[in-house]
């Protein structure tokens, strides 16, 4: 990936600082995305070559913005989503556009910006952090899911799109990943989950950046529109 340019959306901690460490380690430089500056600055430390914009998704402005600073975009991984979690009946529709807003269309918004840049390179690389939720369902997040698997449909429809111009996109759904934002999750809810992992463990962040450093490589050429699953097979 030497003189590739990857962006990592939500890139401040968990999934997304995995995956541009990743990334970084396979030869490409690396730019942080996320809204918080502090964090970004923190992790840009760890990592060489990286450097950092800040970025949020639910802000179109905000999106131009960043990725003009950010400049040519070889390889974009959107990771970046949030949460507002409830049941389908009492779900305020504040929460249901928040969570569609970020987790897609601004996901859809950032491939718009790269976009004319790898067609004029006739190379490109997008891959979209989906969820296993997004394939099986999850009661009490249909807003979550909703945008999820939007994410896929919009990975199929892209990947249809753009493969004359030598441009993949694929999707990754990670299962249950230990990070930040699943440590706050009771026990005996970790431990319902688990057994219905038959590989018996919880993923790593670095499971699924592995995923995303062979989809952006020159080794997956030859997969577009693929939603990859990173689940310890919970979801077949």
């Amino acid at each position: 990936m030497t003189n590739r340019t990857a962006l990592v959306t939500g890139a401040s901690r968990g999934i997304g600082l995995a995956c541009a460490r990743a990334l970084a380690e396979a030869g490409a430089k690396v730019i942080l995305a996320a809204r918080d500056a502090t964090k970004l600055e923190q992790a840009a430390r760890e990592i060489d070559r990286a450097a950092w914009v800040e970025l949020d998704l639910s802000s179109q402005d905000s999106i131009k913005r960043a990725f003009s600073q950010a400049g040519k975009i070889d390889i974009l991984v959107n990771n970046a989503a949030i949460t507002k979690d409830g049941l389908a009946l009492r779900m305020k529709k504040d929460d249901w556009d928040a969570v569609l807003a970020t987790n897609l269309t601004g996901a859809f918004l950032a491939i718009q910006q790269v976009l004319q840049g790898m067609m004029k390179e006739r190379w490109g690389r997008i891959i979209n952090i989906s969820s296993v939720v997004g394939e099986a369902g999850n009661p009490g997040q249909a807003n979550y899911v909703a945008s999820k698997a939007g994410l896929i449909g919009l990975t199929k429809s892209l990947a249809q799109e753009m493969g004359s111009r030598n441009i993949t996109v694929n999707a990754i759904a990670p299962g249950f990943i230990e990070t930040d934002m699943t440590a706050g999750l009771g026990e005996e809810l970790k431990a319902s989950m688990l057994a219905h992992i038959p590989l018996k463990r919880f993923g790593r962040a670095e499971d699924v950046a592995a995923a995303v450093r062979f989809l952006a490589s020159d080794d997956a050429a030859y997969i577009t529109g693929h939603v990859l699953d990173v689940n310890g097979g919970m979801y077949m």
